[in-house]
């Protein structure tokens, strides 16, 4: 079924359901009014198909001919054990690659954010998808069960994890030592952060994801590429002042807002998916690294 076959559904199913990935509500609130959109011939698990993510739908598998795609591990520097991680590269890579760090939602390395990866990787360059769910044994293979087991992390842990999976592609024989970062709603805040964190990154694109406190944008030295979706409120409301703060300590950065689209616009296995949202902010993104990582 593509985008056009599927039913309208009421901008505030779409809320709803973000206050659900969110864990604002559980899932027995979820579902309860969830079932008050089910109306007419829409049946509740008709509409609880069409939210849900259906990973069906991933673009590049890790078998495509023209990656190389591996797993990787490496040291969690503050959780404890090991990191475990998908590392991608293009087989017809002629030298050294630009690096791109891609972090996952608030769900752990779901097949969407490994796609996205593997995507990142066609476009020439080298990405790690690091699961900041490996020290609890890794994504359990569904998001509501990821979401349970990330809320078990301390973020700041878990910003540590993507922060040293930035310095092994930083070092890694096959990248030229430019590494940027991509990241997803918890990644959009995890790539906020690592800007304020990393002084050699090399450029920052957090998608939809929450700002960092104004006392630390002075720190920020990579170039920012922001992209948010118009009806997403909630991550919105911290903008003025992130960008109050940009502006203030003369930072580089661009932002674009999404007219219509929604929190998680640009993941196509929900009908949040914005088709033409996502194709510009992707064509943006890779322009972006292509420019400050070569």
């Amino acid at each position: 079924m593509d985008q056009n076959d599927k039913p309208e559904i009421s901008q505030e199913v779409f809320d709803l359901y973000d206050d659900y990935a969110h864990k604002r509500i559980d899932r027995r609130l979820f579902m309860d009014r969830l079932s008050l959109f089910a109306v007419g011939g829409l049946t509740l698990p008709a509409l609880l198909d069409h939210v849900m993510p259906d990973y069906k739908k991933i673009q590049i598998t890790s078998e495509d001919p023209r990656l190389k795609v591996s797993t990787i591990k490496y040291a969690s520097p503050k959780g404890g054990g090991e990191i475990s991680g998908q590392l991608a590269i293009p087989v017809d890579a002629s030298g050294k690659l630009p690096g791109i760090v891609v972090v996952h939602e608030n769900r752990g390395l779901n097949p969407h954010t490994a796609d996205v990866g593997r995507r990142a990787a066609l476009e020439g360059f080298i990405s790690i998808s690091p699961d900041a769910l490996s020290p609890l044994g890794g994504y359990p293979g569904n998001d509501d069960e990821g979401r349970e087991m990330q809320a078990k992390r301390d973020r700041n842990e878990m910003l540590e994890d993507f922060i040293a999976a930035f310095e092994y592609l930083k070092k890694h024989p096959d990248c030229n030592g430019k590494v940027g970062v991509v990241g997803f709603c918890f990644g959009g805040w995890i790539s906020n952060m690592m800007a304020v964190k990393c002084p050699d990154l090399n450029a920052a694109v957090p998608f939809y994801g929450g700002q960092p406190p104004a006392e630390a944008v002075p720190d920020i030295k990579a170039p920012l590429l922001i992209h948010y979706g118009e009806l997403d409120k909630r991550v919105n409301d911290g903008w003025p002042a992130y960008e109050a703060a940009l502006k203030a300590n003369n930072k580089t950065y661009e932002m674009h807002m999404y007219t219509n689209a929604n929190h998680g616009f640009l993941n196509d296995t929900t009908p949040r998916y914005d088709a033409e949202a996502a194709k510009l902010a992707w064509s943006r993104t890779i322009e972006f690294f292509k420019k400050h990582l070569s």
